[in-house]
């Protein structure tokens, strides 16, 4: 359950979280044409709190609103005020910073029509997504029977609310059968992504992690991609079969929630050593330290406010 805050920033105004209220009709429950992020701060160590690349966050929220073709009723500026106003609002030094575009009351068919586009912010306090144990211990995951949408099936670039339908099935399939998370294939058989994370491989030290074609470019993945290059690694954005993986020194999940995960099984298949790997474990360290504020390299990455 999503622990409730104080107040939910709703089209310009804080409303307390208990009136952020839409009606049955509204367009998005029924059709899924609605925009999302998922966004983290973080308590910093000098004891600020930042939140992580949220200019980057943004700017996808407004391209995912382009590609679905909805107008969202603020500049990005707004939005992105919007945002530490929410975090100041609830007093929340660190969690996940949900910001949401979607068409209300409307037309009752597929066609919104002239159905308003509106944008609630919230905020709530969320821990490590698949487990502080998954953090240091590495997740057991099973490779779905659901394909990654097609580039030409949904688009593969946006969060658009709809897309995730195919998440949800995938990861109740997983949880069903025991594991973790779920690793789903490309339409092509070729590794796409989690359900809600980004893959990287590890043979020789050399890190491999699908290209963008059918995949969510992730935030957290191109930090991890600058990072690794930073740090004396090279990184391969290549296709990758699932036999690949099976056969990989060290695999790790990426993304705002599940920020480095280490994989330490796939289809009952030991990755590596059977739990998070050096080179794994050398990347979550240093992305901590930068999410943290320990790495001033990447200062600019960090957007701190003060409660």
């Amino acid at each position: 359950m999503v622990q409730q805050g104080r107040k939910i920033w709703f089209d310009g105004r804080l409303i307390p979280w208990e009136e952020a209220t839409v009606h049955v009709m509204t367009h998005t429950l029924h059709y899924g044409d609605g925009i999302f992020e998922g966004i983290r701060c973080y308590h910093c160590s000098d004891g600020s709190s930042a939140v992580f690349r949220l200019q980057e966050h943004v700017e996808r929220l407004f391209n995912s609103a382009k590609i679905l073709q909805i107008e969202i009723p603020f500049t990005s500026e707004e939005v992105s005020s919007a945002i530490l106003e929410t975090l100041k609002a609830n007093n929340l030094r660190e969690g996940y910073v949900r910001p949401l575009a979607f068409t209300g009351e409307g037309g009752k068919g597929v066609s919104p029509g002239n159905a308003p586009v509106h944008l609630m912010i919230a905020v709530w306090p969320w821990g490590a997504y698949l487990g502080d144990e998954g953090l240091t211990k590495g997740i057991r995951v099973k490779t779905s029977s659901y394909a990654r949408h097609h580039v030409n099936v949904m688009m593969t670039k946006s969060k658009i609310c709809g897309n995730y339908v195919n998440s949800v099935l995938a990861k109740r399939e997983a949880l069903e059968d025991g594991y973790d998370e779920a690793l789903l294939l490309d339409t092509d058989g070729y590794v796409a992504e989690a359900t809600g994370e980004n893959l990287f491989m590890v043979r020789n030290s050399v890190l491999t992690t699908p290209p963008g074609d059918s995949i969510l470019l992730g935030i957290t993945r191109d930090a991890l991609i600058t990072l690794a290059r930073d740090m004396g690694y090279e990184v391969r954005e290549e296709r990758i079969t699932r036999d690949a993986v099976y056969t990989a020194d060290e695999a790790f999940f990426t993304g705002t929630a599940a920020e480095v995960t280490p994989i330490r099984e796939l289809d009952r298949r030991t990755i590596g050593q059977g739990e998070a790997g050096p080179v794994t474990k050398l990347l979550q360290q240093e992305f901590f330290r930068v999410v943290l504020g320990d790495n001033l390299k990447y200062a600019g990455w960090l957007e701190h406010f003060d409660l």
